[in-house]
């Protein structure tokens, strides 16, 4: 497989690894069945910043990568802002992933919004009517 130098260099530098013992918001998507799991920490400000965001992916290389590019493109970002990222954003950060490896982009955009989704659970808000879903993304599928 042909990956960027992008993609090994996230891959074998990865950024924002580890957990938030506080985090205001965690996602987890991803099952063993389907062989990557992605969890992201998110710690957001009083005025809704991400200030902090970290990942544990267990997976491939291109998981791995695609986790570490989704935190450093959301660092710093209003939650509407990251929000907004989506796996396709994700891969072309990363200077593109073979079309076998797209689903590890879809599942950081996942682990992010449902990371997200979490913490507006923790404020009281109805991330369904926010987000438009529960982002309880591995009950809705997992097709690898």
């Amino acid at each position: 497989m042909d990956y960027s130098d992008k993609v090994f260099d996230h891959f074998t530098n990865p950024r924002n690894v580890g957990e938030i013992e506080d985090a205001s918001g965690v996602g987890e998507v991803g099952n063993a069945k389907c062989g990557d799991i992605m969890k992201i920490y998110l710690k957001v400000s009083d005025d809704g910043i991400i200030e902090d965001v970290k990942f544990k992916t267990f997976g491939c290389g291109a998981a791995i990568a695609t986790s570490s590019m989704a935190t450093e493109l959301v660092k710093g970002k209003s939650l509407e802002e990251a929000l907004k990222l989506t796996n396709q954003a994700v891969a072309e950060a990363l200077d593109g992933l073979p079309p076998v490896k797209m689903h590890c982009s879809v599942l950081a955009e996942e682990a992010l919004r449902s990371a997200i989704a979490d913490y507006y659970r923790k404020q009281g808000k109805d991330p369904e009517a926010l987000l438009g879903c529960s982002c309880d993304c591995s009950s809705c599928h997992c097709e690898h």
